[in-house]
């Protein structure tokens, strides 16, 4: 996951090495399917050198503000991509990785969510939680609280992982 991470810290290497630009691609990093606060976190500690609680928040709040709209409309642009011969594929795709873990979150509902979204592991957070339960049928308010929660969990799990552990193997 660091190559990846050190991928698109360069990529946004645009934004320039002021504390904003910096901010702002942890922010970028952290709003991405997969990487999400966890890589965010990763670049702030091991590559941008950032303060672990100003980018703890950037990284929370950038994590949380795809879950409403995964949640709300997931479903109907899957259903619109199932119509369109080309993104056909992607959302089968989505779908089968997301009921792949299924059994993680069914049988706990949103407490499984919370901790599926909570435990930093490639592959769980937000993005693919919310799909979970979007795929399910859960209550959406519901949802969208235990995938919060969630991303508050993993922030400070990784606060302690990125800062701590790690950062005394980045220096």
């Amino acid at each position: 996951m660091e190559s990846i991470v050190a991928f698109f810290v360069k990529i946004f290497g645009f934004l320039g090495t002021t504390m904003l630009g910096k901010n702002l691609t942890i922010f970028l990093i952290s709003l991405m399917p997969i990487l999400e606060l966890r890589g965010g976190m990763l670049a702030a500690s091991c590559l941008l050198n950032l303060n672990p609680y100003t980018s703890l928040l950037v990284c929370i709040i950038a994590n949380i503000i795809p879950i409403p709209l995964i949640l709300w409309f997931i479903t109907p642009v899957f259903d619109y991509f199932k119509k369109k011969k080309f993104l056909k594929g992607f959302a089968n795709w989505c779908e089968k990785h997301a009921q792949k873990n299924f059994g993680k979150i069914d049988s706990l509902k949103y407490y499984g969510l919370f901790a599926f979204v909570a435990i930093p592991l490639p592959t769980t957070g937000a993005w693919t939680g919310c799909l979970i339960a979007s795929l399910l049928g859960l209550d959406k308010k519901k949802s969208m609280f235990a995938a919060m929660a969630g991303v508050v969990a993993a922030g400070l799990i990784m606060l302690i992982v990125s800062y701590g552990l790690l950062g005394g193997i980045c220096g």
